[in-house]
């Protein structure tokens, strides 16, 4: 009886992991101490050597703990980020505890609300890997090929990689994840059908 419900256990807590990792994980911003502000102590890991350490997935969410009323999170370009431009952000979060689920792939920068803090390195990059688990049910159309020029004087350097697309599936392909939690919840019933019959 005891390996059955150890058994159980370990399905049921693979299974979780499989929905966890299907839904997206919450990182919180410097971790689990982390707060959103400036760094007090210089040796301390950065910001954006956090989240540098991390493999951000879309779907994932990101957690800032502040001040409400004392400090603020703005969603900035790469050139605001660069230079501390809090006038015109893409969005603004003021209420102490933003979270921020990250809906495509790319860098995504944040800064302070307070210019001065943002130059005290109160800020952070995290870039979002793309999503390489897309199940298409046709595959993508040739690319159309251009007539043929003559050759210019010095060589152009090519990509051999083709830029991603920002076209999603059809409406009707199913997700991977959707995929495999259907299969490991199949699984499971199988087991604890099996494990009721025993």
């Amino acid at each position: 009886m005891a390996k059955k419900s150890s058994f159980a256990v370990t399905i049921f807590g693979v299974l979780l992991l499989l929905v966890q990792s299907a839904c997206g994980v919450e990182y919180q911003v410097g971790g689990s101490k982390g707060i959103w502000g400036v760094p007090s102590d210089p040796n301390a890991q950065s910001l954006n050597q956090w989240a540098e350490s991390r493999r951000f997935q879309m779907g994932d969410s990101i957690v800032f703990n502040y001040q409400s009323g004392q400090d603020s999170v703005l969603l900035v370009n790469q050139d605001d980020y660069n230079n501390c431009h809090t006038e015109s952000p893409i969005k603004h979060f003021s209420d102490g505890h933003t979270i921020i689920k990250f809906e495509k792939s790319g860098p995504h920068y944040f800064i302070s609300g307070i210019k001065d803090n943002c130059l005290k390195n109160e800020k952070l990059v995290v870039v979002v890997l793309a999503d390489r688990t897309k199940q298409y049910s046709s595959p993508p159309p040739a690319p159309v090929e251009e007539p043929q020029s003559p050759p210019p004087e010095a060589p152009a350097q090519m990509n051999p990689t083709p830029s991603p697309t920002a076209e999603g599936p059809p409406s009707n392909a199913a997700s991977s994840s959707t995929s495999i939690i259907s299969f490991f919840l199949g699984l499971t019933g199988m087991v604890a059908t099996s494990m009721i019959l025993l």
